[in-house]
């Protein structure tokens, strides 16, 4: 069953989804602090377990985003491939991007989660990370369309979660479950019709 075009044609939320793309290649223009906060605030009206919200947002820009994208090109030497390439492409995204935006966990749900709902220990710290996690892919979710629809391009460098330790130690941010790094700006090439789905019916079944 393939996707009704005409939907996503005529109902905006349903277009920004459709033309959401990972770009990794950005151009010079800058972007605005107002856009940013728009961003940040689209992100923080995600939902979250107990609504307890516990995820972070650091902006990065200027020497502390050029000394990200070294920290990540000094780490690729230490992988293999396809790890190393991929850690190589971020280095440069962050590097072109005006600015980078990481999302990290604040660990509040895992550590009190069992003062908000009860849960037996032995499978407790599994549960509320679990939480944590899902609550903060719905924020990076939610900024990756609020810039597609302001015009602007992100990526998801899901690659970046094999140094997730020293990512959140280069951020000042505790050790976590969670860390997602976005570069966000304006794509540096148009960016075409994007990879090609498979119908989401071979993804879909129907229970009665």
């Amino acid at each position: 069953m393939q996707p009704d075009q005409t939907i996503f044609s005529m109902n905006e939320t349903l277009k920004t989804i459709n033309d959401r793309r990972s770009i990794r290649a950005f151009a010079k223009e800058e972007i605005s602090d107002k856009q940013i906060r728009i961003l940040l605030q689209a992100a923080n009206e995600a939902p979250s377990a107990h609504n307890q919200q516990s995820w972070r947002f650091v902006v990065l820009k200027g020497q502390k985003k050029v000394g990200l994208a070294e920290l990540v090109t000094e780490a690729a030497s230490r992988f293999s491939r396809p790890a190393q390439t991929l850690l190589r492409m971020s280095a440069r995204s962050i590097a072109s991007a005006p600015v980078v935006i990481a999302v990290a966990n604040s660990g509040y749900l895992i550590d009190h989660g069992t003062e908000l709902f009860t849960v037996e220990k032995a499978m407790a710290h599994d549960f509320f990370r679990t939480m944590e996690i899902q609550s903060s892919a719905a924020a990076v979710q939610n900024m990756l369309l609020a810039a597609t629809s302001l015009g602007l391009a992100t990526v998801w460098l899901g690659i970046m979660f094999l140094i997730k330790d020293e990512v959140l130690a280069f951020l000042g941010e505790p050790e976590g479950e969670f860390m997602a790094v976005v570069p966000v700006g304006h794509a540096a090439r148009e960016s075409g019709s994007g990879p090609q789905k498979e119908p989401f019916g071979m993804k879909v079944k129907y229970l009665d």
